[in-house]
């Protein structure tokens, strides 16, 4: 795991067009800002897990 130290209005870029922001921080709360292409998800990680859930269940027909 890569461990980067960011500020307030600092950036992080990944190869494939995606950039997260550090546009708050308030107390033990970060708020992160993405920037990605369209074809590129970008989900909190309990919403990536109800969906890799919801993928793997057997669906009625």
């Amino acid at each position: 795991m890569l461990v980067l130290t960011r500020r307030l209005g600092e950036r992080v870029v990944i190869e494939g067009g995606v950039e997260v922001t550090v546009v708050s921080i308030q107390g033990d709360k970060i708020g992160l800002g993405f920037t990605a292409p369209d074809h590129i998800r970008i989900d909190r990680q309990e919403i990536h897990e109800q969906r890799c859930e919801f993928s793997l269940s057997p669906r009625m027909h």
